[in-house]
């Protein structure tokens, strides 16, 4: 648990030294804070950077674009995440639901897609998903992050305990730290067995996805 939180703590600090346009004097509102948060998750994201400098981290490309903005009870996002190397294929495809619980916490809700590869590439349509329907995603409960704000820089989550489960790689369970601020996000997944042996993820820190465009 202690080597966690450095390392959480030591990816927050790293976050915030990249930010330099979420600086501001003035003191954000609860409905700004959720519009800021979507609007810092969305866009076109690379870990390009950190890849060519530590060969632990491969080159990884994340797609998050806005989706059914029809709906006001919060945000719905479509997420894409591909290698460099074959970004036709992506290998995880998600759906996130972000809503506000207080007002310093938030939580991003995490949905699967059935027969998902159908969609590879729909981050780039002006409409993506308009064809599916929110009744038609599966629910990963248990692995939904819960986010709070840290000052007017950042925003801080995790998911909760061991409640996120996961067979990858003989895993039992998934556990994912993330700190997002305006130019960048840190992405920590990994899974661990039962035995509380870490399966699958990186060992030294998150993956740093630096956004390209909004």
């Amino acid at each position: 648990m202690r080597s966690r939180l450095m390392a959480i703590a030591a990816m927050i600090g790293l976050a915030l030294s990249f930010n330099t346009s979420a600086q501001t004097t003035k003191t954000a509102q609860p409905a700004d804070d959720m519009v800021r948060l979507a609007t810092w998750m969305t866009g076109s994201f690379s870990s390009e950077e950190q890849a060519k400098s530590d060969t632990n981290f491969l080159d990884i490309r994340l797609h998050v674009v806005n989706v059914w903005p029809e709906f006001s009870s919060g945000f719905w996002l479509y997420v894409e995440q591909a290698t460099a190397a074959k970004l036709d294929k992506p290998y995880r495809q998600r759906v996130y639901f972000v809503h506000q619980l207080s007002n310093e916490l938030f939580e991003s809700k995490v949905f699967t897609i059935n027969e998902s590869l159908r969609f590879a590439g729909e981050w780039q349509k002006p409409d993506p998903l308009r064809s599916l329907t929110a009744d038609s995603l599966i629910a990963r409960d248990g692995c939904s992050i819960i986010l709070r704000k840290h000052g007017i820089e950042s925003f801080v989550g995790s998911t909760i305990g061991k409640e996120c489960p996961s067979e990858l790689r003989g895993a039992s369970c998934a556990v994912s730290d993330v700190v997002i601020t305006a130019t960048q996000m840190v992405s920590w997944d990994r899974g661990y067995d039962n035995q509380g042996k870490q399966v699958w993820g990186a060992t030294t820190g998150g993956y740093i996805f630096r956004k390209l465009f909004p």
